[in-house]
């Protein structure tokens, strides 16, 4: 069945894990006591990269007990993917740095994480619209830019394979723009419309890929109806692939901050699942993401 929502999430990690959890700069307050909770829950075993004495302060400030390996580094970033690469970590976090000093490390074409693809975000909310709970993935709000038609396969495919870690074995996902009409004058209809002729001719696998959809018309049946949209996508899409950065981040920040949802955002399409909650991410959401990072590694 279905991961459907963030507590079934949790409990399909506790299952796959405890997997190894590489902190990156380890010392900050958000981050440790969504490791401590992660490791508490069974899900993580956290390894601490960073400055050790102040990785210790930020411990005991929060009367947690150093239940965790510290690696002492003046480089966190760098010795944290060194230690996905040697086997002794499956999933970046990160903690007090920068995401781009993080990505650096990442993408470093001789001791990085590259594996050929494109790095995308997807994030994941709790939606109600159907009646019924259930994920629903955004992609990508989080580091590209404005993705050409090259880029958009890219991120289509690698939502694909997050949704289909949460068990949906034919996801659904929808091409956003601001209209269901194809038309040159707005390219991101033009693109949604390529990208359904890729899926029609099997680019994607078992996967159902459909646009250009307007988001009530993938999100709610009625709408699609009603403009006479009739797919398989239209009205209960699994993930929404946004035509610019600016587009998914309102949207991801929407859902968190007028559905109310808790949220997990997961970087995929390195060797290993990559986390960058920002600074102002919950404890909740970040051991959902942690969640997350858990169960797409092990899918």
């Amino acid at each position: 069945m279905p991961i459907r929502s963030f507590a079934e999430l949790r409990r399909a990690a506790q299952e796959r894990g405890p997997k190894r959890l590489a902190v990156v700069a380890a010392d900050d307050d958000i981050v440790l006591s969504a490791s401590a909770e992660a490791l508490r829950l069974g899900l993580a075993r956290p390894v601490l990269f960073g400055d050790a004495d102040a990785i210790l302060r930020k411990i005991a400030e929060l009367g947690f007990e150093a239940d965790a390996q510290i690696v002492a580094t003046a480089d966190p970033a760098k010795a944290a993917v060194q230690a996905v690469r040697d086997g002794a970590a499956d999933i970046l976090l990160k903690g007090h740095l920068r995401t781009d000093q993080l990505l650096r490390a990442v993408l470093d074409k001789e001791r990085g994480l590259r594996t050929g693809r494109l790095l995308s975000d997807v994030l994941l909310y709790e939606d109600m619209l159907s009646g019924s709970r259930r994920l629903v993935g955004i992609t990508d709000g989080g580091l590209n830019v404005a993705p050409d038609l090259g880029n958009k396969m890219q991120i289509t495919a690698n939502a694909i394979a997050v949704m289909r870690c949460l068990g949906i074995e034919r996801p659904k996902i929808a091409i956003m723009s601001a209209s269901e009409a194809v038309s040159e004058a707005m390219p991101s209809t033009v693109d949604a419309q390529a990208l359904t002729r890729l899926g029609e001719a099997g680019e994607f696998g078992n996967a159902d890929v459909f646009g250009p959809l307007a988001l009530d018309n993938a999100l709610l049946t009625v709408a699609a109806v009603a403009k006479g949209i009739r797919h398989p996508v239209a009205g209960v899409a699994d993930c929404m692939v946004v035509p610019t950065i600016e587009a998914g981040n309102l949207l991801g920040k929407a859902a968190k901050y007028y559905l109310g949802s808790q949220c997990a955002h997961v970087i995929v399409g390195a060797k290993a699942p990559i986390l960058i909650p920002s600074r102002v991410e919950s404890i909740e959401d970040k051991v959902n993401a942690i969640a997350l990072g858990i169960v797409h590694a092990g899918g």
